[in-house]
């Protein structure tokens, strides 16, 4: 067994995340994801029917049509609802998707910020969120020690 800098040890099948707090952080992040995942969903989704709730500004810098972004958050947010559900379901490559399809999300957002300030706020929030759950640090199990 081998240790990292950070004092996670490495067994050669990998390390494990079994303790409570571990294991916690992982079912919020895959929580989290799937909830911003559908409300990234929801926006792709008005945004494609030009609903008046948007409000288009001139001259902004990362200027898309609104059916362009919510053709962005739509597709977005089906692969982080998608990654989500994957994490619940204990997947190992989901934890590695879910924080780039979280970072990928919280930039969406933010270049999504003159459309809806509030809503953009709140997905970027609970990415940067997703991100920190999925790389808190995991501990290894007695048994995997062995």
């Amino acid at each position: 067994m081998a240790s990292n800098v950070s004092g996670t040890r490495h067994h050669q099948a990998g390390w494990e995340a079994r303790s409570p707090w571990a294991t916690g952080w992982t079912a919020a992040a895959a929580i989290l994801m799937t909830f911003g995942g559908i409300m990234a969903i929801f926006q792709g989704i008005a945004a494609i029917a030009e609903d008046n709730v948007f409000v288009a500004t001139r001259n902004f810098t990362y200027e898309f049509s609104l059916t362009g972004w919510g053709w962005i958050h739509l597709i977005l947010g089906a692969l982080v609802t998608a990654a989500g559900i994957a994490l619940f379901r204990g997947a190992g490559w989901a934890r590695v998707v879910g924080v780039a399809l979280a970072g990928l999300s919280m930039i969406a957002n933010f270049v999504w910020l003159p459309y809806a300030p509030v809503w953009a706020i709140v997905l970027v929030v609970i990415d940067g969120f997703i991100i920190w759950a999925l790389c808190a640090p995991r501990r290894e199990t007695p048994e995997s020690r062995a």
